[in-house]
């Protein structure tokens, strides 16, 4: 994780004019802990993040990098991005591509734990998501509907409802994700 967290939460909070209260309102996580995360006493778990993301209709990855440079070419070199693990290990996201506002998008690989599961909010109305499994099995629940995804499948699914991620094996199941924003996210 970044070390701007708190820094990046604050600015987009000022930007909005919003109050502590109203943040939680729009988030779903509590005034006191987004105030702890703005004072760098608290670290989110990847859910919280997630909900802070969602609320402020922002990418992922706003957390963690710069946006991405206005080039036609990026290459982006592993360890160039910051890697952020949730503190109970169940969790690891890394952008691998910082989101970009022509192209609206944000890239993240995910490692999950084996016997973990991660429930994310709905992002806001049409949000898009595609999943790839790199290796392992993943469930994958879409307004509560189970899907089982093996090394090399994907899923593409409206992103704008709760779903959620399981890994019910012994490993950890490898994946990417990668969320369009269709002109709603904002740097």
């Amino acid at each position: 994780m970044g070390p701007d967290l708190g820094e990046t939460l604050k600015a987009l909070r000022t930007l909005r004019e919003w109050s502590l209260t109203q943040a939680a309102e729009r988030t779903g996580v509590s005034k006191a802990m987004l105030g702890q995360i703005e004072r760098g006493e608290s670290s989110p778990t990847v859910a919280t993040l997630w909900k802070i993301a969602t609320g402020f209709n922002v990418p992922f990855s706003r957390f963690f990098s710069a946006p991405a440079p206005q080039a036609a070419t990026v290459v982006q070199r592993s360890g160039a991005v910051a890697s952020w693990q949730q503190q109970s290990g169940s969790m690891q996201v890394t952008p691998l591509f910082p989101f970009d506002p022509q192209l609206g998008f944000d890239m993240l690989a995910i490692v999950l734990a084996a016997g973990a599961s991660s429930h994310s909010s709905a992002h806001d109305r049409g949000v898009i998501e595609h999943v790839l499994v790199i290796s392992g099995t993943l469930r994958l629940a879409v307004n509560e509907e189970w899907h089982t995804l093996e090394a090399g499948e994907g899923l593409r699914f409206q992103a704008d409802c709760p779903h959620c991620y399981r890994n019910e094996t012994g490993q950890p199941v490898h994946f990417q994700s990668l969320i369009h924003y269709p002109g709603g996210a904002k740097e």
